[in-house]
């Protein structure tokens, strides 16, 4: 039996995952292991690849071919870390470029088409990277498995199964909704459009339940909360604690601290510094209540010492750029505490540079052409050669831009308070929050 040392799992001698080259490398070949066949119970060949797709992250590849039956059957694992939030893409397909839109599906996903009220549950299906059209076709692929043996012990049954698999081939011509919720946060829908929004699909990050958490081996359910340290001893003091880098997965620490911002409020910086890889990342969160109003600032660049303005995104910020019909959701980037010119750099590495369909065979000439294009423009907002405007839209009211005329007002800069919608409430969670009465 072997061992392999950690330090060639992290990255630090040797990488197990080599990332994907079409050049006839020996270390990048696939583990091929002669495996039984569980269509016809003969032995077939299941060949195993490690990889790291650039700009996403480590994987496990398995194809299995048997040469009696010629059956087959390919799967995808993820090898990373489970993300901090899960998340939700909810795409309405409208026509058949929809339909070949690429898909990264984690085993923890939940898949639903609300119109034929399907749902493939989480753990029922391995992790998968296919196309829209090869989801419905693979869920028509596990109906169709076993009808022979409805057919004979319970026609009835099969009736409705073809019946149902009918609707879901008619959905190849028709307009649906697909909806893919993975708590993991480790699922991706294609967004064609990019840099640009896509009308058509939405994205939605959201906090994982304890259930959640138990199911992805994160926490036992049994387990108790433990009490919080006192709030005003953790202002004198910065905590640490042991997490995984982002990158190489190699063991780093976080330190955290509450800050408090002049003028603004109180906010709580984490970072974090791996010693193996270099990688270091810095987080904001508000370390207070959600504001009754949300706030809307607009800054209109006239200046390149503009770029030097201290900014701070929370988690619920939305960005937008109406000159370049460019706008962020909230959670893209996570929590910032930052300059203007260090958000859009994130933002150019966010869309440009860490793109995982702008390289290998999801790559196409226009779309890498028009993000290479994106990010020229971005460049010559930071050089101060565009005169564009930077809106952050904030429906929880807990974002500052620094004002360089304080305490006057900035001529260049309009904050603007505003109701949220019951949309803006239900995605913050507080439509359902009772503050009164909750003890009844």
């Amino acid at each position: 039996m072997s061992v392999i040392a950690e330090e060639n799992v992290r990255g630090i001698g040797g990488s197990v995952f080599k990332e994907i080259s079409a050049d006839n490398d020996e270390d990048n070949q696939p583990t091929e292991i002669e495996s039984l066949c569980m269509n016809c119970y003969q032995n077939g060949m299941t060949r195993i690849l490690l990889t790291k797709i650039p700009f996403f992250k480590e994987v496990i590849i398995s194809s299995f071919t048997c040469p009696n039956c010629s059956w087959s059957n390919t799967e995808i694992q993820s090898a990373g870390r489970i993300q901090d939030q899960g998340i939700a893409y909810t795409l309405k397909v409208k026509s058949k470029q929809d339909m070949n839109r690429e898909v990264v599906k984690a085993d923890s996903a939940t898949t639903r088409i609300p119109e034929l009220d399907f749902e493939i549950p989480p753990y029922t299906q391995k992790g998968s990277l296919s196309t829209i059209e090869g989801l419905i076709d693979r869920a028509v692929a596990g109906l169709e498995q076993d009808q022979q043996l409805r057919n004979a012990t319970a026609p009835e049954v099969a009736v409705k199964i073809d019946e149902f698999i009918d609707e879901l081939k008619k959905l190849k011509e028709g307009v649906f909704t697909l909806v893919i919720d993975d708590p993991s946060g480790n699922s991706f829908v294609e967004n064609p459009f990019a840099p640009q929004k896509d009308e058509a699909l939405s994205v939605s990050h959201y906090k994982r339940t304890p259930q959640q958490d138990a199911q992805l081996g994160i926490k036992a359910e049994d387990e108790e909360e433990k009490p919080s340290n006192d709030i005003d001893c953790m202002r004198n003091e910065v905590l640490t604690f042991n997490t995984n880098c982002p990158e190489c997965n190699a063991p780093a620490s976080t330190n955290m601290k509450l800050v408090q911002i002049p003028h603004f409020k109180e906010v709580i910086i984490m970072a974090t510094n791996c010693d193996d890889c270099g990688h270091r990342t810095n987080e904001v969160k508000s370390g207070g209540a959600t504001e009754e109003l949300g706030t809307k600032i607009t800054l209109h660049l006239t200046d390149v010492s503009d770029m030097s303005r201290d900014l701070l995104k929370s988690e619920t910020c939305s960005i937008l750029i109406p000159e370049l019909e460019f706008e962020l959701g909230m959670a893209a980037v996570g929590g910032k505490f930052t300059t203007l010119e260090g958000l859009l750099k994130d933002i150019k590495d966010l869309i440009v540079s860490k793109n995982p369909f702008t390289c290998g065979d999801s790559s196409t000439s226009d779309r890498t052409e028009k993000l290479k294009l994106f990010g020229e423009k971005i460049d010559k907002i930071m050089a101060g050669e565009m005169d564009v405007h930077v809106v952050l839209d904030d429906p929880a009211g807990n974002s500052y831009l620094q004002n360089v005329y304080a305490p006057d007002p900035d001529p260049e800069m309009t904050t603007e308070k505003y109701t949220r919608t019951f949309e803006q409430n239900e995605d913050l969670g507080l439509n359902d929050m009772k503050t009164e009465g909750y003890q009844e």
